[in-house]
């Protein structure tokens, strides 16, 4: 009942097993402790049982399996203090609800400073890659840049920044990443992002340079 009305935010800091693991699932954002945090349905003595294989917590439910493999978790902190800190930069990004308006912060940035930088960035060759990470951080206010799922379909970069103070969501390609091409898990890791920005009026800015969709 609350999605799309206020923003949903799971942070598992421990174990997350069995029925607890849907509540998560159904949050716009979950993040995850590295090396203390794990989330499955069903844990690794029922694996072992039905299947003979034997894998430890971390391997079937941990931080970087569900960051990198499963794309179930959008991020991963390295301790709890860090997390915490994190996920406040996170919520001051967000209203408080769909009938709110977008956060805006004062910030010191000229909004006619010199980019020169932009000049150089992208190679001449359209074969040779760069970091599309370069290019948000100069526009953004203060190269302030909250990457939402950076570990999974690194192809594809989303996350929240700032112009002119105000909350904007960024959507862009990664040409250093499979040469920026979009595949099932970049649609559907910008896809969801896009979503959630459309339901908050979160203004969307797109950088794209994509030599189409992977067969």
């Amino acid at each position: 009942m609350s999605s799309g009305v206020v923003p949903q935010i799971s942070l598992i800091m421990g174990p997350c097993a069995g029925g607890a693991v849907y509540s998560p699932a159904i949050t716009d954002f979950t993040f995850m402790v590295k090396d203390t945090s794990y989330m499955f349905v069903t844990g690794p003595k029922v694996v072992e049982e039905v299947t003979n294989e034997v894998v430890s917590d971390q391997e079937l439910g941990g931080a970087l399996t569900h960051t990198k493999k499963s794309g179930v978790a959008h991020g991963a902190f390295e301790n709890d203090i860090d997390a915490l800190s994190q996920l406040r930069e996170l919520i001051d990004y967000l209203p408080l609800s769909n009938k709110d308006p977008v956060p805006i912060r004062h910030t010191g940035d000229k909004i006619d400073r010199d980019l020169t930088a932009l000049n150089y960035i992208i190679p001449p060759s359209s074969d040779t890659p760069y970091d599309m990470s370069d290019i948000i951080k100069a526009v953004v206010d203060e190269e302030e840049f909250f990457q939402i799922m950076p570990d999974y379909a690194r192809n594809i970069i989303v996350g929240f920044a700032r112009l002119n103070g105000q909350t904007v969501g960024v959507v862009a390609n990664q040409p250093n990443q499979k040469a920026g091409c979009l595949d099932i898990n970049a649609s559907v890791k910008g896809a969801r992002f896009v979503r959630f920005c459309d339901a908050f009026c979160i203004p969307l800015i797109t950088f794209v340079d994509v030599p189409g969709f992977l067969p």
